[in-house]
């Protein structure tokens, strides 16, 4: 069983208009999703979440959806996160508050704040988040500490990553049919499982995340060595 399971939620937009509804009814639709794959991670005694809700890149889609995302994003915060605390999920933000507005950033930082002793299981936001630009805020927070070059090592800069304290990704599941990571976890992701299905975001229900975790588990993970016979 995967330890930490990390999801690309892929497919909203394309759900939404075979349906013949505007893109933001699939954000809409993603959006609500996440409570099903969360209780699904749950009861198959998932410790991490992480789940790529909007990246680096987005910005550069039409200001209208970007700006209708938000607004779901606040409602979603607004409306979920009591219960998410009352049933001991852990929220956690990935990548960075610049570029989000102010009143975003409260609703985070107050979701963070409430949730933080929490252990149930831990869930990873990734929102303005890329990859790149992790790896390269790591580093300027290293060399802001004074750390020396023979300081740089995998575990150092592990603990300066966003996700520092959390183990890497086990499992890497992106919706949607695509198998590209989208500058998604690239540090953490370097021996993490991947497994891909057409079915987009809203429609990634119980069934679909179970088949996943059973793909995990008939995996064989060497991590650069061998398996013995």
């Amino acid at each position: 069983m995967p330890t930490h399971v990390a999801i690309i939620m892929d497919g909203n937009g394309r759900w939404a208009q075979r349906r013949g509804l505007p893109r933001l009814a699939g954000h809409r639709a993603g959006t609500d999703n996440i409570k099903r794959v969360l209780e699904a991670a749950v009861e198959y005694e998932v410790k991490v979440l992480t789940i790529y809700a909007f990246s680096t890149e987005n910005w550069r889609r039409p200001l209208d959806e970007v700006r209708g995302l938000m607004s779901i994003l606040r409602q979603v915060i607004d409306r979920e996160v009591e219960n998410l605390h009352r049933n001991g999920v852990r929220i956690r933000h990935l990548g960075s508050l610049e570029r989000l507005d102010d009143n975003l950033c409260e609703r985070i930082g107050r979701a963070i704040e409430l949730t933080k002793d929490n252990d149930r299981i831990i869930l990873n936001v990734a929102l303005n988040y890329g990859g790149r630009a992790e790896i390269i805020q790591a580093v300027q927070r290293m060399v802001r500490e004074g750390v020396p070059a023979e300081g740089l090592t995998e575990e150092s800069l592990s603990q300066h990553l966003d996700t520092a304290g959390i183990p890497d990704p086990d499992l890497i599941v992106r919706t949607g049919g695509d198998m590209r990571l989208s500058n998604f976890l690239l540090w953490q992701a370097a021996y993490a499982e991947y497994w891909s299905t057409p079915v987009f975001w809203p429609d990634f229900d119980k069934e679909e995340f179970r088949r996943a975790i059973e793909e995990y588990g008939r995996r064989q993970r060497r991590f650069g060595g061998l398996v013995s016979s």
